[in-house]
């Protein structure tokens, strides 16, 4: 169902498992690997993190503590399925054309500070974006990264005992009318974008490729097939 490859490690690194499917997956299947990796790690059953990079079926996921009010749809009766879940930050939609990075990772071996985790995040998208030509950037006090005045990557996290889950998205060549349904994130005003708008030819293997590049040099990782 994957490709996988197992981390032979750089020095100072930590080994790590990445699962690459390339079919859509349904969000509730990867939420499950997500959770079932963390229990492993939480119970040294393995040792190994893991990070998966794919696309999922048109969804939307409403965070903790996530309000209603920033969905234009009855929630009993959503256009999409709808999945009420342990990240933090509010409602945002998933779709094909969008590429999705899940990471469990163990903050012990970087550091366990989740500022500091957010940013670097933030930092892999904004190296991703570079890496095709564009200039994504921060909005101070916001989480995310933004490309000529609209929000291209969301980010939305959960961490139990400095373990990690969830991760982040980056529109790239992805309908984005699903977005019309809600306030994505719970940013009024702020539009939605895609990479395919400033670059027409953009790639899904291309910036898959960049994705694995700007994560293995953002957290020392060395993928190997």
């Amino acid at each position: 169902m994957h490709n996988l490859a197992k981390n032979d490690l750089i020095e100072g690194g930590s080994s790590t498992i990445l699962f690459e499917p390339k079919e859509l997956i349904d969000f509730q299947i990867a939420w499950d690997w997500q959770k079932d990796w963390q229990k492993k790690l939480f119970t040294e059953q393995i040792q190994d993190q893991a990070i998966w990079i794919l696309e999922h079926f048109s969804c939307y996921t409403l965070g903790r503590g996530a309000t209603t009010e920033n969905l234009h749809f009855d929630i009993e009766n959503p256009p999409f399925e709808l999945f009420q879940i342990d990240r933090g930050g509010e409602v945002t939609y998933h779709a094909p054309g969008q590429l999705v990075v899940y990471l469990v990772l163990d903050l012990g071996r970087y550091k366990t500070d989740l500022n500091w985790y957010l940013r670097q995040l933030e930092d892999v998208l904004i190296d991703v974006l570079d890496g095709i030509g564009l200039s994504g950037y921060r909005i101070n006090g916001m989480t995310g990264v933004w490309c000529n005045n609209e929000k291209v990557g969301s980010i939305g996290i959960s961490c139990r005992r400095w373990i990690t889950q969830h991760g982040l998205s980056l529109n790239v060549d992805c309908d984005l009318s699903g977005f019309n349904n809600i306030v994505p994130c719970g940013l009024k005003g702020y539009p939605t974008g895609c990479l395919k708008k400033w670059r027409p030819d953009v790639r899904m293997e291309e910036v898959r490729f960049l994705m694995k590049k700007c994560l293995s040099k953002r957290f020392g990782l060395l993928w190997t097939y």
